[in-house]
């Protein structure tokens, strides 16, 4: 097509005439130039600044040519013309991408900039070096040593050995074991899995969960029992039976436990209670009904002594997590208003995770009852405000001069950029020249008149989170034990009216300086005055987010309760189905993996709602008008908008079976299938005739149990985890040998072997970062030393010992190799994918933001829904973000055989990423106070803007799209990428010309050349140096990218001659 037709004329003419400067000034504008019939030529400036390319907008207007200012090449300009080969694509109108070399990179460089970005977890030590083993062993006992013995780790250990030993206590006593039967130490496995180290109203959920599903299990196998012995021919087959009976139910309570990971605890205690169903003492000939009874009767006991212990020693109905949460949230917004934030990405990172665990505390307090001085509803309100301050903190820039001595200011320019400057609108950087001086002049001026208020104001909005951290924690009793210090005042009032008039006193500074005649009325030469005032105002914004929480606290702090009331749980149920408490996040593991799928799978839904629908372009005979047969709505459009539209007819019922279908084929079912299959596997021998002795002598169905135990749905195992869990099974069973022959089967020796195992066991379990380690180690022991008690030597303890150790050994072990091998979690894989999928919700709510916030028409500006609707997005991707640094620590767990994982790139990219999603944030922001009117009210200077704006975004989007598709494909990338630091810069050139030629006509009001003049500068610097920003990090992203997966190149090395 004429339309796409890539002209290569300008070198060639500028050869012809055989001039420089001007003849290639004038051939490089030809050679952008295209002529359509019936449309407006339009006239352009011939620099190269901004690459002068003339699109076709399909507006016909007799209106005369506009006149554009002339200037002359300037370096970056004779740069992009030596440089671009004079070839610029033309795609009918809808993006003209302009391809420009690739920048040399220095690997060296990039490699330096990457490890300063890598989490805290990759500070320590590799976890598979031998070498630093033993080192940090030691170091971890130290530090378990000081936390129990000084903090609340000592209360929660104290209260879960105390109910564990004294079920182990009762089963070492003659008369209770017989009377509970063989099986009576199930009653200490019941204290172990549902410990009392928790919180009242999620012990009561864990004990009615645990009960229910104990319940169901020992009724399935029941049935399974009667079924498989009710007719000859079923008894003749009853291993088929109960083998049909087991995989079914395991396959169904493995899939509702990956689908609701709020069914933990019943889920697990259900696959127990099926195993020993249907594999503990098991024959064709009859079925003992007794041994229900001798498995539920010692689980409930166990589950009430748990409850009593909760219930009785120092018992915590909630308030208490929630004050930890609130008082660290403070002490990290504390540091976010420190004067000196010398680790600025450090703190950054510690904002993201205090607004992500605020979010995690409200919903701990309101999941399960709670007794507190605290109304569910004050706590929401709280958790709003506080996500509020730590968003205003966010937007705070540490590089400011105001803080700093106003004689220094004007040596500090910022010179990390690596795009040019001239990109912000009328900011062009003076370094040389006669305006620097004055430049330095103002600077010192502003920051003379704004230091001491600005100052006055940080310090105040300090005293405040002081006095509300201090107001909280004497409302939850815990302010002697968490802090503040005393000295701390809790005058709320007093810092609230301090709070305010130092809020007054910097607004009236900040007005007078702007009236000031020591300013210009235009800062177009002074973009550092701009960039003092642009800091100050997200300091006010976050004093009056400051202000607005302390206004919240001082209404809890009067309306306080004398005693503390009860509070059911309020957290809707459907909700809470994919929610648990903390403890049980902690105690099934793997709380990386999962959080990292419930976070995405959160912001997916989201994403899915702002989607835009397929583009559909208007035909040109008829654009420009609105008619009735052609959808003339918006690409980018509303959640609301796509939910209202009925155009397509979809049949519901077909496609929520399809829906359900399609739900199957995910991680759920099979993780559900390869649990089900490992533990039908090591069931075999229990329905063979020939194994009956051993098999129930032994007890053989515990490796089935540790199997189900282990084996998790969102993570595999790696070789730490199986070395770690197969020696705690081997250390339990050994030690419980040695109990028992240590005092030949004394009952008071083999308490004392416990205390000794079971306290740092039950610490592990409960308290460390491996709790399934600490799990098999506690089962294992507690198994061993009560089967050698019953047995009483008859076989021998050394016997019961390494029988039962190989089969739990040998059900953890195929646990581990076979989440190796079907379906493994593989974290640098799923890192490479999320990453992907980060870049692209990334160009979605870029789109979206661009949209709704920037380039919108008249009257259709945002509402409150939509502000509200964006921040709880923008809070959604803030967890990803956490959750994608807390993957890529999982990836120092994996040993890979081609070669190691070099997670800088990795790192360097979700920094890039994280950086590009806060300067979109930054645009939002500030476009609610930047409204360009001179263009949106000008129908003509719209229409010149269009196709600027359409390539700014459309490079921007190209670029995400083809970045996100190269990683989550393992895709080279193409060398040559679009421009958009090209596009962007042309459309801010495009705009000064606009903006110069409405001020020349006169059609720009007076108050508008005032100081509402003077404050669309500021704002609009804040708005262009985002979207500037994000220029840079894709140039970022585009190179890390390239680093991971590589670049596309030449298959034959071409040559001049060719």
């Amino acid at each position: 097509m004429e339309s796409n037709r890539v002209q290569t004329n300008g070198s060639t003419s500028a050869e012809e005439n055989g001039q420089n400067g001007g003849s290639i000034e004038r051939g490089f504008s030809r050679l952008l130039q295209r002529h359509s019939h019936g449309t407006r030529r339009h006239v352009r400036d011939p620099s190269m600044d901004s690459l002068d390319r003339i699109y076709d907008t399909r507006i016909e207007s007799q209106a005369p040519p506009l006149p554009v200012i002339q200037r002359s090449m300037t370096s970056e300009d004779k740069h992009y013309a030596n440089n671009s080969y004079g070839i610029s694509e033309l795609r009918d109108g809808f993006f003209d991408a302009v391809f420009l070399p690739p920048e040399e990179v220095d690997f060296q460089d990039l490699m330096r900039q990457a490890e300063l970005t890598l989490p805290y977890a990759f500070r320590k030590k590799d976890p598979l070096s031998i070498r630093n083993f033993l080192p940090k062993q030691w170091h971890e006992i130290k530090g378990v040593f000081r936390r129990v013995t000084t903090t609340r780790s000592g209360i929660r250990l104290l209260k879960s050995f105390l109910a564990f030993f004294i079920a182990y206590i009762l089963c070492l006593i003659p008369s209770v074991q017989t009377r509970l039967g063989r099986y009576s130490y199930v009653m200490a496995i019941s204290t172990i899995i549902n410990h009392p180290a928790r919180t009242l109203g999620a012990q009561v959920d864990g004990t009615i969960q645990t009960i229910i599903g104990t319940a169901t299990g020992l009724g399935w196998g029941a049935f399974g029992l009667w079924v498989s012995t009710a007719t000859a021919t079923a008894r003749i087959g009853y291993g088929g039976i109960l083998a049909a009976f087991l995989f079914l139910y395991i396959f169904l309570i493995a899939c509702l436990r990956s689908y609701y990971i709020r069914t933990y605890q019943a889920v697990i205690c259900a696959g127990i209670a099926i195993s020993y169903t249907c594999l503990a003492e098991v024959s064709g000939a009859e079925v003992s009904w007794s041994k229900l009874l001798a498995y539920g009767i010692p689980w409930v006991l166990g589950q009430a002594i748990s409850l009593v212990i909760c219930c009785t020693v120092v018992p915590d109905a909630g308030a208490r997590p929630l004050a930890v949460s609130l008082h660290q949230a403070f002490a990290v917004m504390l540091d976010g208003l420190g004067l000196t934030r010398v680790e600025s990405r450090k703190l950054r990172r510690r904002l993201t995770q205090t607004f992500v665990a605020m979010s995690q505390a409200y919903r701990d307090l309101v999941i399960d009852f709670s007794i507190t001085l605290f109304d569910p509803k004050d706590v929401l309100a709280l958790r709003n405000l506080i996500q509020g301050v730590i968003r205003a903190l966010l937007s705070l820039h540490s590089e400011t001069m105001i803080l700093g001595r106003p004689e220094e200011a004007s040596c500090e320019l910022d010179r990390d950029r690596s795009i040019l400057d001239e990109f912000v609108v009328d900011m062009d950087e003076k370094c040389h020249g006669p305006e620097n001086e004055e430049e330095r002049r103002m600077v010192k001026f502003v920051v003379s008149n704004l230091a001491d208020p600005t100052e006055k104001l940080l310090f105040s909005m300090k005293s405040a989170l002081s006095s509300c951290d201090a107001v909280l924690m004497e409302m939850c009793g815990h302010r002697q034990y968490l802090g503040p210090p005393k000295n701390v005042s809790n005058d709320l009032t007093g810092a609230l009216v301090k709070l305010r008039r130092h809020i007054i006193t910097f607004s009236n500074c900040q007005d007078s300086v702007l009236e000031s005649d020591s300013l210009p009325s235009s800062y177009a030469e002074y973009p550092e005055v701009v960039k003092l005032f642009a800091y100050c105002r997200p300091v006010h914004q976050a004093a009056t987010a400051i202000e607005a929480l302390l206004v919240k606290v001082n209404e809890m702090q009067q309306r306080r309760p004398k005693f503390p009331k009860f509070h059911p749980p309020s957290y809707p149920f459907w909700k809470a189905l994919h929610r648990t408490n903390a403890q049980v996040r902690h105690d099934r593991g793997g709380v990386t993996a999962g959080s990292y799928f419930k976070s995405f799978s959160d912001i997916a839904v989201i994403i899915q709602k702002i989607k835009s629908r397929d583009f559909q372009p208007l035909p040109r005979e008829v654009y420009g008008s609105t008619g009735e047969d052609h959808d003339t709505s918006y690409a980018t459009m509303t959640a609301e908008e796509l939910e209202d539209d009925h155009s397509v007819k979809t049949n519901h019922v077909r496609h929520r079976i399809w829906g359900f279908l399609h739900r199957l084929q995910g991680f759920e079912t099979r993780f559900g299938l390869k649990t089900a299959a490992i533990t039908s596997v090591l069931s075999i021998p229990a329905w063979q005739s020939r194994n009956h002795g051993w098999w129930d002598s032994y007890e053989v169905w515990w490796g089935v149990v540790m199997a189900w135990l282990i084996m998790r749905p969102m993570t595999g195992g790696n070789i730490q985890d199986l070395f770690t869990r197969a020696l705690c099974a081997v250390l339990g069973s050994l030690w419980a040998g040695l109990s028992y022959a240590a005092g030949d089967g004394n009952p008071y020796i083999i308490a004392v072997f416990s205390v000794i195992f079971m306290l740092p066991m039950i610490y592990r379990y409960t308290q460390s970062t491996h709790p399934r380690s600490g799990l098999v180690g506690c089962i294992s022991f507690t198994v061993v030393s009560l089967a050698e008690v019953a047995a009483r030597g008859k076989p021998s303890p050394a016997t019961i010992a390494a029988t039962h150790g190989t089969a739990m050994v040998v059900g953890v072990v195929a646990s581990v190799i076979v989440n190796w091998i079907l379906w493994p979690f593989v974290a640098r894989h799923d890192l490479r994918k999320a990453v992907a999928t980060m870049m692209f919700y990334c160009s979605i709510v870029y789109r979206s933001i661009v949209s709704r916030y920037v380039y919108y028409e008249e009257g259709d500006e945002p509402t409150e829904e939509d502000i509200r609707a964006s921040e709880i997005l923008e809070g959604r991707l803030r967890e990803g973000f956490v959750r994608l640094r807390q993957l890529l620590g999982l990836t120092r767990h994996e040993i890979r055989l081609r070669a190691p994982f070099d997670p800088l790139p990795y790192s360097a990219l979700i920094d890039a990423c994280e950086r590009f999603f806060e300067h979109i944030v930054t645009a939002r922001q500030a476009s609610l106070f930047y409204h360009p009117h001179f263009i949106r009210d000008n129908t003509e200077f719209a229409i010149d803007l269009l196709g600027h704006r359409r390539d700014a975004i459309a490079a921007i989007l190209t670029n995400l799209y083809v970045l996100s598709g190269a990683i989550r494909a393992e895709r080279k990338v193409p060398k040559y990428l679009p421009s958009a630091a090209a596009a962007r810069k042309q459309l801010l050139d495009q705009m000064r010309a606009l903006e110069a030629e409405l001020t020349a006509s006169g059609r720009l009001s007076a108050d508008k050349k005032s100081e509402g003049r003077r404050w669309a500068q500021i704002y609009s610097h804040s708005y262009n140096e985002s979207l500037t920003g994000c220029v840079e990090q894709l140039e970022e992203l585009e190179k890390y990218t390239k680093l991971i997966v590589g670049e596309q190149g030449f298959d034959y090395p071409y040559t001049d001659e060719d």
